[in-house]
C-alpha cells in the first residue's frame, strides 16, 4: 500500500488555510456553463476516514453520463492532512482526492463532489477548491444545507428553491425524488448553477443521491477497509518481530 504524502507547504494552521482560501477564491470561474448534462463523462469523488489509524481513502469513479455505466475508477490512501475544522474540510481531503484523480486512465469530465462549492461560509468549499487546483468543471452536491437556510421545495422531483446566506443565493435545495428530502447543489468551478441542477437530476434516476456519489462512497469505504486491514497486519507482524526470543 502506497500512502499519499502531505504536499510540501500544505497549510498546517487555520490561519494558513484561510489565507489559501482567500488567495484561491478569486480564481473561481463562474461565467462558463460547463459540459452539457447527460453527455460525456462525469466523475464522482468521495473520501472515508479512519481517525484511529490516521488514514483517509479517496475514490474517483468515472461514469458514462448517458448510460451510468462505470468507465474507470481509482483510489488513493493518504494521511489525514489537516485537523478537523468546519469550513476547512477541503484541506483534509484534497491531497488524497487529487491522487485518486491522477490515477484515472481517462479524463474525468465534470467532477461531482460530496460537499459544497459556493455554498460555504467563505464561498470556497471542496468543489470550488478542487476545481481551481485542477481546472476541471466541478459541482457540489451535499446531503445537508450546512449553515444556510431554505424554504421546503414542492414535493415533485425537479423542484428547487434558493439556498440562502441572508439574502444571497449560494446554491439550490433540489428535490431529486418525489417527497424525499432535497439535496443541496452549488457551483464549484466552470459550471453554471442551472447546469449543476440539470447534471444532478440526470445523475439521480433512481435514488436521492447522484450515482457518482453513491459509487464513489462505496469504493472509498472498501479502499479504507483494505488499507486498515493491511495496516493492522503490518502492526501485528512488527509486534511479533520485536518480541524477545525465548530460551
Amino acid at each position: 500500500m502506497t500512502i499519499v504524502g502531505v504536499p510540501a507547504g500544505w497549510p498546517a494552521t487555520e490561519e494558513q488555510a484561510r489565507a489559501v482560501q482567500d488567495e484561491l477564491r478569486g480564481r473561481v470561474v463562474l461565467d462558463e456553463p460547463g459540459p452539457p448534462p447527460g453527455t460525456g463523462r462525469v466523475t464522482g469523488v468521495d473520501v472515508a476516514y479512519d481517525d484511529d489509524l490516521d488514514l483517509v481513502a479517496a475514490a474517483a469513479v468515472v461514469l458514462d453520463a448517458a448510460t451510468m455505466e462505470v468507465v474507470a475508477e481509482a483510489t488513493a490512501v493518504g494521511r489525514v492532512s489537516f485537523p478537523y475544522v468546519p469550513g476547512l474540510l477541503a484541506f483534509r481531503e484534497i491531497p488524497t482526492v487529487r491522487a485518486a484523480l491522477d490515477r484515472l486512465p481517462c479524463p474525468p469530465g465534470l467532477v461531482v463532489c460530496d460537499g459544497y462549492g459556493l455554498a460555504h461560509p467563505r464561498r470556497f468549499g471542496l468543489a470550488s477548491h478542487l476545481g481551481v487546483l485542477t481546472d476541471l468543471p466541478t459541482i457540489g452536491v451535499a446531503k445537508n444545507p450546512f449553515t444556510f437556510t431554505y424554504d421546503d421545495p414542492e414535493p415533485a422531483r425537479g423542484r428547487s428553491v434558493p439556498l440562502l446566506a441572508g439574502t444571497e443565493e449560494v446554491g439550490r435545495a433540489l428535490r431529486t425524488r418525489d417527497g424525499v428530502k432535497p439535496v443541496f447543489v452549488s457551483v464549484g468551478h466552470r459550471v453554471s448553477l442551472d447546469n449543476a441542477l440539470a447534471h444532478t437530476l440526470a445523475l439521480t434516476p433512481r435514488f436521492r443521491l447522484p450515482e457518482t456519489t453513491r459509487r464513489a462512497d462505496a469504493l472509498c469505504r472498501r479502499a479504507l477497509r483494505e488499507a486498515a486491514a493491511e495496516a493492522a497486519g503490518r502492526a501485528a507482524q512488527d509486534s511479533t518481530t520485536r518480541q524477545p526470543p525465548t530460551s
